[in-house]
C-alpha cells in the first residue's frame, strides 16, 4: 500500500527563524509557524479570525548536495509576522522531559518548500528568486508569540510576544 506524507500551509511566522546549526553536517534552521482559519460572519458579512490558531515547530534543511539552500533562504528573508506557504511532511520527535515528566513526543513539519507571499521589500532586489518577496517592514502585520505550553527540547516556551493579549493576522 503506498502511503503519503505531505502537508501544505500558509500562515505567518510567530517569531524570527533561529540561528542555523550543524548536525551531522548538515545546516538546520527551525522557525515556529501559526496557522488558522477565517471566516465570514454570516450575520454581518465581515472576516473573523479563527480563535484557535495552530502553532507548529518547523525546522528546514540544507546539506552540499542540494541545490536549493533553503536554510539562506529562510534565514535572510522571514522574519516575525510574514506570512509563508510552506510545504513539507509531518515528523514525530521523542524525547525524555529534563524535569522528570517522562517520556514526551510532538509532530513538527520537516519544510521541504517555501514561497514568500505578500508585497515586495522596498531596497531589497527581490525574494532570492522564489517568485514573491518578503514584504517591508512597515507593512507587516502585528506580532504574536506563541502559545504558553512545552514545544520540546528544541523549542523552549517563551510566552506571548509583547506581553500579549495582540491578535493574530491572519
Amino acid at each position: 500500500m503506498a502511503t503519503l506524507n505531505k502537508i501544505m500551509l500558509m500562515g505567518r511566522l510567530t517569531d524570527d527563524p533561529k540561528d542555523a546549526a550543524l548536525v551531522s553536517g548538515t545546516r538546520v534552521v527551525k522557525f515556529r509557524f501559526a496557522v488558522g482559519r477565517s471566516k465570514k460572519n454570516p450575520q454581518t458579512g465581515a472576516w473573523e479570525n479563527d480563535p484557535n490558531p495552530l502553532y507548529i515547530d518547523c525546522e528546514a534543511y540544507h546539506s552540499p548536495a542540494q541545490k536549493r539552500d533553503l536554510v539562506s533562504l529562510i534565514q535572510q528573508y522571514c522574519r516575525k509576522g510574514d506570512p509563508l506557504y510552506i510545504e513539507g511532511r509531518l515528523q514525530l520527535d521523542q524525547w525524555e522531559d529534563k524535569n522528570g515528566g517522562g517520556k514526551r513526543s510532538k509532530h513538527k513539519i520537516v519544510v521541504d518548500n517555501i514561497e514568500f507571499l505578500g508585497g515586495n521589500r522596498q531596497g531589497d532586489g527581490g525574494g532570492g528568486g522564489m517568485g514573491a518577496s518578503r514584504p517591508a517592514a512597515g507593512n507587516r502585520a502585528a506580532s504574536y508569540g506563541p502559545p504558553p505550553e512545552d514545544h520540546g527540547p528544541d523549542f523552549p516556551d517563551s510566552g506571548p510576544a509583547g506581553g500579549g493579549g495582540e491578535e493574530i493576522p491572519f
